[in-house]
């Protein structure tokens, strides 16, 4: 891989005959980005990436990496200063409401104006569409999506969907058919347990908080609903939330035991040691599945896209990376995230581990040979949902709210319906308080 040779290429493509061609980087040699990235496995694969920049650049770059909601802490206190310490960041996805609203995030279209610094072979086209209006866009439909009024604040990088594991010798040894449907996934986790004893259906997070309220959303979409209407009406108790709160009750009482107290370690664990026979949740688990240090169904396992229930939808999550505001080096790290981002980056970070941001990275034939089950993700993702969950910055509390009452409907058997109303109306009551309603 050599960016800084595309980059060379396109531009001197674009060049008048006879004109020197220069190197994009050549200013920025000797200067030193500092970066803050999550310990997380797609930057682990990045990691080993990395010093490729430096070579072909001569930017160096030194890496602060810490656990997810370490980073997160620290990143509220460096966004705040006169002059932060990072230049690049990656944030996690619930993080752009704050950041963005906060004025301290850069918004990247003057970087992409700038010939000196936008490579013109990037292909912004190729990038997930999901992914690129989830995590990188803000101030346009509902003022978190994109939509005519929305800008760009920062790029996919460690995003993730969800799909569906199966155990491919148990789905044989019984002749069953692996589930497109909602109703066919749910009709086979409740026979698992009858066909296999001792054996759950399918593994799904469920812990009080949110994990429970993940699982919840992770139906939620497919099955038709969302937490509000277009125009902020809560509509979270409609019945498209009833079943979804009851497609999650089924998949936790046909599940592996304990499973009404699994988070997604826990869940994707009883997958891992074979004590489920299907696993619906994010890409990023994909990486453990064959390694023999971790999992007992190396060779077992295979992948589908997330199951249709009246729409197609699969989650959209995950990391992207953005430029503070308070940067001192904005154009390096620019030129750090476009390197990053660009087709080699992002294929060399896949052979590596990573979860890729491009389509034509999930259609690599390398990459394919290496990671079968790229392709089905690939699939996954012309249907990743960017707007599964509202990113707004009131959500923390609403959310948490959620996956408590939901604890209660899968532990307590609290009623469905009884227990979505209260949380529209207390949801209501956040929105109102916020200024959600104003211009009714």
């Amino acid at each position: 891989m050599n960016f800084m040779k595309t980059m060379a290429g396109a531009a001197a493509g674009l060049a008048l005959a006879g004109s020197a061609l220069a190197n994009p980087y050549e200013e920025y040699a000797g200067q030193t980005l500092v970066v803050n990235f999550p310990a997380h496995p797609h930057y682990d694969a990045v990691m080993k990436v990395l010093p490729q920049f430096t070579e072909e650049t001569g930017i160096k770059v030194e890496v602060d990496q810490l656990q997810y909601l370490k980073m997160r802490e620290k990143q509220t206190l460096e966004l705040t200063k006169n002059r932060g310490d990072y230049d690049l960041i990656a944030y996690v996805v619930f993080s752009k409401a704050d950041y963005v609203y906060a004025s301290q995030l850069e918004n990247l279209a003057r970087f992409f104006m700038n010939p000196k610094l936008a490579n013109p072979a990037y292909d912004p086209d190729d990038l997930i569409e999901g992914y690129v209006a989830n995590i990188g866009v803000a101030g346009g439909d509902k003022g978190y999506m994109d939509g005519p009024t929305g800008s760009l604040y920062g790029i996919p990088f460690g995003s993730e969907t969800s799909i569906l594991g199966y155990r491919q010798d148990i789905f044989d040894k019984h002749g069953l058919k692996v589930p497109e449907t909602y109703d066919e996934m749910l009709e086979i986790a409740c026979q698992i347990p009858e066909l296999e004893p001792g054996m759950g259906g399918l593994s799904s997070r469920a812990a009080s908080g949110h994990h429970a309220s993940h699982a919840f959303l992770l139906h939620l979409a497919p099955l038709g609903g969302r937490i509000f209407d277009d125009e902020w009406n809560v509509r979270v108790n409609d019945e498209a939330g009833v079943a979804a709160a009851e497609a999650l009750k089924t998949i936790v009482d046909c599940g592996p035991e304990g499973a009404q107290t699994f988070g997604f370690a826990e869940a994707g664990a009883a997958f891992l040691q074979g004590d489920t026979a299907m696993f619906l949740d994010s890409t990023v688990f994909a990486g453990s599945i064959n390694d023999p240090a971790k999992s007992k169904v190396v060779g077992k396992v295979g992948w589908a896209p997330h199951p249709m229930g009246v729409r197609r939808g699969s989650q959209t999550g995950g990391f992207g990376i953005g430029i503070p505001a308070n940067a001192e080096n904005k154009d390096a790290a620019f030129l750090l995230m476009q390197w990053l981002t660009s087709k080699e980056a992002d294929k060399q970070i896949a052979l590596a581990g990573g979860n890729p941001s491009r389509y034509s990275t999930h259609a690599d034939a390398e990459v394919n040979e290496k990671f079968p089950h790229m392709a089905t993700f690939g699939e996954a993702l012309k249907y990743a949902d960017p707007d599964w969950r509202p990113i707004i910055p009131v959500w923390g509390k609403i959310n948490a709210d959620l996956g408590t009452t939901l604890s209660k409907v899968l532990t307590e058997d609290l009623d469905i319906q009884e227990a979505l109303d209260g949380v529209a109306e207390r949801t209501a009551a956040v929105m109102d308080e916020a200024g959600y309603n104003t211009w009714k």
